[in-house]
């Protein structure tokens, strides 16, 4: 009992430490704001643009659930509120259980409800995220050539450059190297399958059959419509998660070129990828603050933009997620099971 006690320790001082590192950082970068301005920053709030905000958000999510049918359709033809409230359900398990379980959550529920092995389901739930990455590179890619970037001390372009290049790098060989190993994983004399059975035999069953499982699941569309749809629906979300500032800005009088929505979605993307490599939470937050202020925000505007546009997506998750996983009959302590490897990856 020593051991997991003394891990839980460190566990929780080390997000203690980040939290205040992720204070100390708002703080620095709002240590000019003028509280009487805020005041009536806010007083001369536009509330209608909120509705579009609350719409843009859940709506973003619904059409990765349909992305994500277009990838899974030929191993199941699953509807996309199906997937829609998996996904929501994946969120909400990530702001009670913070480790990242939300692919995992979102795999064991599907999984469960269409009778399917969680590893088949769960690798396409990678295959869909290495989409997203790829567009996100691109995306990033066309920001460098062809926006004007905030001057900074530093060579800005040349960072998200490399970081874009470094992306796209990343994400292709993720992708591909999938499909490269999806016979090896069922070939017991490949060493990829070797590995793949010495894990099955490490868990004493829990993950046997896993090597099918995540062959079956390496998979993209054979229709060229389907497969054209998924890549399509990533652009889409991100056009979308572009005009949640566009939506914040207009409530506060602020409106920016295209462009400048477009850099603030891929700067805050950046920081929240390092933030959660170094595990520092409010990465999201501090990526857009510093964003905006780079455009020359003030600092008051640019404080309600990045609270109401955070609170919302927290607020939207939280109640959607949480009304998602009473619809289907869920508890904490089932998706603590499912996280715990408390199941076997065999057909529900």
């Amino acid at each position: 009992m020593t051991a997991p006690i003394r891990r839980s320790s460190r566990a929780i001082l080390w997000s203690l430490i980040a939290a205040l590192l992720a204070i100390g950082l708002l703080t620095i970068a709002f240590r000019k704001l003028d509280f009487e301005r805020l005041f009536s920053v806010l007083l001369g709030t536009e509330p209608i643009w909120f509705f579009a905000l609350f719409a843009s958000i859940p709506l973003e999510q619904l059409l990765r659930g349909w992305k994500w049918r277009q990838i899974l359709f030929d191993i199941r033809p699953v509807g996309s509120f199906r997937l829609f409230s998996a996904v929501m359900v994946g969120y909400f398990a990530n702001l009670i259980i913070p480790i990242g379980i939300s692919p995992l959550v979102r795999a064991w529920l599907i999984a469960g409800l269409e009778g399917l092995k969680i590893s088949t389901v769960l690798v396409t739930t990678a295959i869909e995220r290495f989409v997203d990455g790829i567009v996100f590179a691109i995306i990033v890619g066309i920001l460098v050539i062809f926006a004007a970037l905030p001057e900074t001390d530093g060579n800005l372009r040349l960072g998200m450059m490399i970081a874009g290049v470094g992306s796209l790098v990343l994400f292709m060989c993720l992708f591909a190297g999938l499909f490269l190993i999806k016979h090896h994983l069922i070939a017991p004399e490949s060493m990829v399958g070797r590995l793949v059975s010495r894990l099955e035999k490490a868990f004493g069953g829990r993950l046997a059959g896993i090597g099918l499982g995540m062959a079956e699941g390496i998979i993209w569309p054979k229709s060229r419509w389907r497969g054209s749809g998924a890549v399509l629906a990533s652009i889409g979300m991100k056009a979308l998660s572009t005009t949640h500032f566009l939506w914040a800005g207009l409530a506060f009088g602020i409106l920016l070129s295209p462009f400048d929505y477009l850099f603030i979605m891929i700067f805050t993307g950046f920081t929240l990828i390092i933030s959660r490599f170094i595990r520092v939470p409010g990465g999201g937050i501090i990526g857009s603050a510093y964003a905006l202020k780079l455009l020359g925000i003030p600092d008051e505007e640019a404080l309600t933009m990045v609270l109401v546009v955070h609170s919302s997506t927290l607020i939207l998750i939280a109640g959607i997620g949480a009304i998602e996983m009473w619809r289907n009959g869920l508890t904490v302590l089932k998706l603590r099971q499912a996280t715990s490897g408390d199941f076997k990856d065999s057909n529900a």
